[in-house]
């Protein structure tokens, strides 16, 4: 199955890599698949998303990205040890070798702000406003339109939000219950639904406590 994603970056940039895209092999990965690392190669996803993750010594899984449409991900624009790309649906990918990289640079900006906004979120305070937040930022990244409000059309977990976010499965199930009893998140074939209209998504944010 192909999931629709909307990338953070501009169409132009989207554009730009579609036409290279065409003169770079391609490579595709089932849900769940480990994306092989290489330290000269970077990957292009043409369609579905990956997370990228790193551990600690626990065990614990630390998220450090989602990427969808556009975006570029590997290991030479990280320097963090344990390393993995997890594909969260089919995906398709192109080989961007290292001579055609300054050819990407809006996507590499976009790398690194999206990062940084994940970043941020992942620092709010309260753990609701966190979520929210969250949730907010899957919906612009993977979100599409519906009749009941902007659709999430990705297949993630507590568990999955839990490790972003740095708390406890418990806790995330709790807050979602609370924003699905304020009418503010609808679950659909467990996939989250944002019910606000989609111009005051962001500014309820504040509102959350």
């Amino acid at each position: 199955m192909i999931y629709s994603t909307t990338p953070t970056s501009n169409s132009s940039a989207v554009s730009n890599s579609s036409a290279l895209s065409g003169r770079l092999s391609q490579q595709i990965f089932t849900r769940r698949e480990i994306i092989p690392l290489q330290n000269d190669v970077l990957w292009r996803i043409e369609y579905g998303a990956v997370r990228t993750l790193t551990w600690g010594e626990d065990g614990t899984f630390i998220t450090l990205g989602y990427w969808g449409l556009g975006d570029l991900i590997g290991y030479p624009l990280s320097r963090v040890k344990p390393y993995q790309i997890e594909c969260l649906t089919g995906v398709e990918v192109s080989i961007v070798p290292p001579h055609l990289w300054h050819q990407d640079i809006n996507a590499l900006l976009s790398h690194i702000q999206q990062a940084e906004d994940l970043l941020s979120i992942v620092h709010r305070k309260p753990i609701s406003l966190r979520l929210w937040q969250f949730l907010v930022w899957l919906s612009e990244k993977f979100g599409r339109d519906v009749d009941k409000g902007k659709l999430i059309d990705l297949n993630v977990t507590h568990q999955d939000i839990a490790e972003v976010l740095n708390t406890t499965r418990v806790t995330v199930t709790r807050l979602l219950q609370q924003l699905e009893e304020e009418g503010t998140v609808l679950r659909h074939k467990r996939r989250i639904i944002l019910r606000l209209p989609n111009k005051l998504i962001k500014n309820y944010g504040s509102a959350v406590c």
